[in-house]
Formats: C-alpha cells, sequence, structure tokens
C-alpha cells in the first residue's frame, strides 16, 4: 500500500474514534506518511508542536490503527516537513479524499474560503427523516430570514448525526444569495485559540472586529468555551453585540445548554431564550439514503445492497465516512469495483457469519484483562482502596461490564466487594465522559477491548 493511501486509511479509523476537535487540530491537513518502508512508518508533522503532541499523546492510538491496517507491528517516527506537507496535492473532484472533502478552489468560491464553510454541505445534500426534521425545517426558516426567524438557533445531539452539515447549509444557503454578506464558520476550540493568541500578540481589537462585524455567526462545538472564564467573557459581549445588530448566531453542541457544566448562567440564558433543537441517531433509512447521496457527489456508483450492508453495521454518520473512506482506498488500491463482497470483506462480515456476534466474554476475564493491562491483583482492584491507580482501573472494570456485558448494576457490586448500584453508575459515567477527552484512557480502554476479543 502506498504511504499516500496507507494514511488515507488511517485517518479514516483514527477520525471514527477521535472528537471532531481533536482530529481537526491534530491530523487534518497536518499530517502525512513521508515514508513506510522495513515495519518503519516516517509521519510527516507541520510544526514542531504537533510533532511531539502526537508523540506524547498520540502514538499507541496511531500505532494501533497501523498496525491493524498492514497487519505487522510499526515503528513510528515523527518528521516536522512542513514542505513535503505543503508539496501533497489536493484530490480531484470525482476522486474519494479523506471524510467525502471535495476539495474547493479558493479562487472560484472565495466567500466561502473566507467564511469557513465546505460548499458540499447544502441543503441539497442533506438527507432528511423523523430523527432531524425539525432540526432541517428550523434552519431553512433561518437561511430564508437570517436573524429575525430563530435567534439563536442551538443545535444538539451526538458524534456524526449531520449538526454541522446543518449549520454549515444556513452559512451556504445565505451567501448562495448575497455573496457579499459576511459569514464566520469556526469551532469553539479556534474561537478559543484565537482569543488566547489576540491577548499574547495584544490584538484584541482586530479580534473584536472580525467577530462583531459579520452578518452570521456559526460556532461548532460551543461546549468547548465551558469552564474557560476569558473565554466566556467575550463571547458573551461578541454574542450581546450581534444579536443586538440583528446578526443571525447557529450553535451546536453535544448536549443541551442546560447539561453544559461550567457554563455561566448568563450565557445558558440567552442560549435557552432561542430556538433549541436536538438531532438523533440516524436510523437504518437515513443512513442508506445518506451514503447514496455522499457517493453520487463523489461520482462513485454504490450498489445498493453494498450501501445497505454499511448502514446495517455501521451506526453514524461519521463513522459511515471513515468507513466509506476506507472501502474506496482498499477499492483503488487493489483497482476492483466497490462491490457488497468488498464491503463485506472490509466488515469482516465474511468471517463473522460462523458466529455472528463478538466473542463471549465473562465478567471474570474483564476483571482479569484489567487487572493485567495495570499491573494490578483482581484483589486490588476488588479491595477498598481508593488511591488513582486503584480507582481508574476499578471504573473501568464498571464501564466494560456495563457496555460489553451489559451487567446489571446490583450484580457489578457483588462482584467488585459489594458496592452499592449508585457508586457503580457514578463509576462508568465517569469514564464515559472522560473517554471523549482523554486520549490515555481511550487508548488503555481500546486495548484492553482488543485483547479481550483476541
Amino acid at each position: 500500500m502506498d504511504p499516500k493511501t496507507l494514511w488515507e486509511s488511517a485517518l479514516a479509523e483514527l477520525q471514527i474514534n477521535l472528537s471532531s476537535a481533536n482530529f481537526n487540530t491534530w491530523f487534518k491537513g497536518k499530517t502525512t506518511i513521508l515514508s513506510a518502508k522495513d515495519k518503519i512508518i516516517d509521519i510527516g508533522c507541520n510544526t514542531t508542536y504537533t510533532k511531539n503532541w502526537l508523540e506524547q499523546r498520540y502514538y499507541g492510538q496511531i500505532k494501533t490503527v497501523l498496525d491493524k491496517i498492514t497487519n505487522t507491528e510499526c515503528q513510528l517516527i515523527f518528521t516536522v516537513a512542513p514542505i513535503a506537507l505543503e508539496q501533497i496535492q489536493p484530490i480531484k473532484k470525482g476522486v474519494a479524499a479523506p471524510l467525502f472533502e471535495q476539495n474547493e478552489t479558493p479562487a472560484e468560491e472565495p466567500a466561502l474560503a473566507k467564511a469557513g464553510l465546505r460548499r458540499d454541505f447544502i441543503f441539497e445534500t442533506f438527507a432528511v427523516s423523523g430523527s432531524n426534521q425539525l432540526a432541517h425545517a428550523a434552519a431553512m426558516a433561518i437561511a430564508v430570514n437570517p436573524g429575525k426567524a430563530y435567534n439563536p438557533f442551538f443545535i444538539y445531539g451526538g458524534v456524526g448525526v449531520g449538526k454541522t452539515h446543518l449549520m454549515q447549509a444556513i452559512g451556504n444557503e445565505i451567501l448562495q444569495k448575497d455573496k457579499k454578506k459576511k459569514i464566520i464558520y469556526c469551532m469553539g476550540e479556534e474561537f478559543t485559540n484565537e482569543i488566547i493568541n489576540a491577548i499574547r500578540e495584544k490584538s484584541t481589537k482586530q479580534f473584536k472586529e472580525k467577530y462583531r462585524s459579520v452578518d452570521a455567526f456559526l460556532i461548532d462545538d460551543i461546549q468547548f468555551i465551558a469552564g474557560k472564564t476569558t473565554v466566556q467573557e467575550e463571547f458573551f459581549h461578541t454574542f450581546n453585540t450581534l444579536q443586538r445588530g440583528g446578526s443571525q448566531i447557529v450553535m451546536t453542541s453535544d448536549r443541551p445548554p442546560g447539561d453544559i457544566q461550567k457554563l455561566e448562567d448568563r450565557l445558558r440564558s440567552r442560549f435557552e431564550a432561542g430556538m433549541i433543537v436536538d438531532i438523533g441517531q440516524p436510523d437504518f433509512e437515513l443512513r442508506t439514503a445518506i451514503l447514496l447521496i455522499k457517493c453520487k457527489m463523489l461520482g462513485l456508483e454504490l450498489p445498493m445492497d453494498a450501501a445497505k450492508m454499511i448502514a446495517e453495521n455501521v451506526d453514524s454518520n461519521r463513522k459511515m465516512e471513515g468507513f466509506l473512506t476506507r472501502v474506496i482506498a482498499e477499492s483503488k488500491l487493489k483497482n476492483i469495483p466497490i462491490t457488497s463482497e468488498l464491503v463485506a470483506s472490509i466488515l469482516g462480515l465474511v468471517n463473522r457469519q460462523a458466529s455472528v456476534t463478538k466473542k463471549a466474554i465473562t465478567s471474570k476475564e474483564v476483571l482479569e484483562s484489567v487487572a493485567n493491562h495495570f499491573n494490578l491483583k483482581v484483589s486490588q482492584i476488588k479491595s477498598d482502596r481508593r488511591n488513582k491507580e486503584i480507582v481508574v482501573p476499578r471504573q473501568i472494570v464498571m464501564y466494560l461490564l456495563r457496555k460489553e456485558l451489559k451487567t446489571p448494576l446490583m450484580d457489578i457490586g457483588r462482584l467488585l466487594g459489594g458496592r452499592d448500584h449508585t457508586t457503580i453508575m457514578h463509576g462508568e459515567g465517569k469514564i464515559t465522559k472522560e473517554l471523549s477527552t482523554n486520549e490515555n484512557l481511550k487508548k488503555d480502554v481500546m486495548l484492553i477491548k482488543d485483547k479481550l476479543y483476541g
């Protein structure tokens, strides 16, 4: 497999397991594989900071993905190579690019490039069903009458349900009607980083002029600003200025305003004063429609039975994007068309038909695997000790028993030395929450599950 195709496949896997903020910040457009020889993979990074961060935080996760794709034990090295990265040629329309991006030429569509919008995120390519019908209708009303229909507009939902697509569709529609409209799309993390840089470089005046003079402000993952005093202060004043001036504000989050911890009350009240809608996980029919739309956009033929097979086995838009990118890479590598047989082989269905479910595991195996991973004894995990070296593995056991085995709370409590069911709920909840931000924890859980299922 050539380095470019190998890294496309790796990015598709990493995107599924990482938050969109982390993936966009550290991987997308900032890394490539420079060479892959003799089991040594040289990963190019655009800056020293990116290189150090990937080495320290993501080495294990990247290695696990590359080992899986190459079916060998790889050794990774990281190199700062900005020139090499700049020389990577964009993939032309009609050829599969990671995450379905159809590369845009800024000269052709300067308004979109300046706003930070993707041209393929439009209403025409947004598949509608019961799970997102209300959100879609409200978004279209806003695009027709920005700043007046629903302002602010707050969309929340899980990973990969189409929040960003719908938000950007609003921006695209506004610009389609009037190219002179000033729109900014950014992520909560980008907004935060810009404030920090503005303070450091003493350019807060320019920062305020940039964000407080737009006709529409679209901000993704607004929950990221929670707990950051200076950032919330600046966003509060930006929000007020824009709303008073009749500008449209659209926000997305993984949870409703009332559930965002450490969000200032004055911001929460403003968010809740507007239109709040949730988008649920797409059902089978919607997932199939999304796949067919995406492939049509890429100029690819995806047989209906192959689309249904993917939709039956992959449960979110983002995972489908990552999986389809992997299928396309495999098709290009082997120079074969995309068929249901190819999809089945990648899904592992061919080998799985003899045993439709995962390998059966027991609660004892979970306990032993977690203990071995952390070099502990099972008796230590069951004990009353509360130091961090014991508590975290114990909570991982709770999490795995609930998520993988669906073990009742009371049974887990008895297994772990007679603990109360509320303790089990707390432990499971803490791990679930931290998995979205703690890369080391995510790596530990992934390695334990790999060992459990063989």
